[in-house]
């Protein structure tokens, strides 16, 4: 059994986990703390986060807006991005390897997650401000095009929006950017979760010595495993911070890409879970560094919405469950140079985008991941 303490240089987190921290745990806070803590702890995070208010601006990327979250459904759009320290300074753009879409149901009971496949080509819009022409590529690649010549994360993210727009035809009451950077404290300050590995599969990133001590492998990602890898075993656990990270990475199966979706959704689920039901929540202290590390990795566009009414004004949502849906089957439908849409998950994202995505499931409960 290898050594379970802390490995050497663990990797930067998985992507969209910061969400969950920010709109998830935030949201269950208000029936612990009261209006007073509510307010003083989302002040502390609001305080950090940047916001704009163009990305959603777009005709026909944001829905109508008037101030305030709508009373109906919503939908919101995260971008997670695969961006690591001195990027910046090297001047290599990010990618958003991880595409997903919150859709809130009008009973605000239940939040579908629909993972939008990195490889999956499309139509990504000219942008004549930066002077790009547009192309149809993979859609992880949009980001980066919006992001150069100085133009940042804002850009980024309308023109990585415009794609997703373009592709499923739905639009966005809200949008979150979170990137690799200073993640793990949060996923430490929750002190793990409890995670169910559903096949054996192996890490690329880590290896584990004679002595069985885990260890990062710098610059390793092997395509088959090698003697010495680091391997997750079917079954359910407490897992260290480093441990549910590194899961929500794994992507050598023959699922490939579609395993490491699910894995992220699942990360999601369980960091859902233990926020509200572990007594993170009655800490003031555990909640005050989550919420100002949060507030510092997040950048958001909340379609005219104040920031604070965003996010208090969904507490609603604590309660809800979180339900994965999968799109392509599960499995990648090669086009040539990436990967399509199949019929299914067209109608779909049509589902999604006319508010129609409870009656279409039922039509389709094979969409929806156990």
């Amino acid at each position: 059994m290898p050594d379970t303490t802390t490995p050497v240089r663990p990797p930067r987190a998985p992507l969209w986990t910061r969400l969950l921290i920010a709109a998830g745990l935030v949201l269950t806070m208000a029936s612990v703390f009261g209006i007073v803590s509510v307010k003083y702890f989302l002040g502390r995070l609001t305080g950090g986060i940047q916001t704009t208010s163009s990305v959603l601006a777009d005709s026909g990327v944001g829905g109508a807006s008037s101030g305030k979250l709508p009373d109906g459904a919503m939908n919101l759009l995260m971008l997670g991005l695969d961006t690591r320290a001195g990027w910046e300074a090297k001047g290599e753009l990010s990618r958003s390897d991880t595409i997903l879409v919150l859709h809130i149901a009008a009973s605000h009971d239940r939040v579908y997650m629909i993972s939008i496949p990195r490889d999956m080509v499309a139509d990504i819009p000219a942008d004549p401000a930066i002077g790009f022409k547009g192309t149809r590529e993979k859609i992880n690649s949009a980001y980066a095009y919006g992001s150069q010549n100085g133009r940042g994360w804002t850009g980024g993210a309308k023109l990585a929006a415009k794609a997703v727009h373009n592709l499923t035809g739905i639009t966005f009451e809200g949008l979150v950017v979170i990137d690799f950077d200073g993640f793990r404290g949060l996923l430490e300050a929750m002190g793990g979760v409890h995670m169910c590995v559903d096949k054996d599969m192996w890490s690329s990133h880590y290896v584990v010595d004679a002595k069985g001590k885990v260890s990062y492998a710098e610059g390793a990602d092997p395509v088959t495993p090698p003697s010495n890898a680091l391997w997750f075993k079917k079954g359910c656990r407490d897992m260290q911070p480093w441990e549910a990270l590194e899961f929500s990475r794994l992507r050598h199966s023959t699922n490939g890409d579609y395993d490491r979706q699910r894995h992220q959704q699942q990360l999601l689920r369980a960091m859902a879970e233990k926020a509200t039901s572990a007594g993170i929540l009655t800490n003031p202290g555990k909640v005050s560094r989550i919420l100002e590390a949060a507030g510092s990795s997040l950048k958001m566009d909340t379609h005219g919405v104040p920031v604070a009414d965003f996010v208090f004004g969904q507490k609603g949502l604590a309660a809800a469950d979180l339900i994965p849906i999968k799109t392509n089957a599960g499995a990648f439908n090669d086009v040539g140079g990436g990967e399509g849409a199949t019929p299914t998950t067209q109608a779909l994202f049509q589902a999604t985008a006319a508010d129609k995505l409870d009656d279409f499931l039922l039509t389709q409960p094979g969409l929806l991941i156990s």
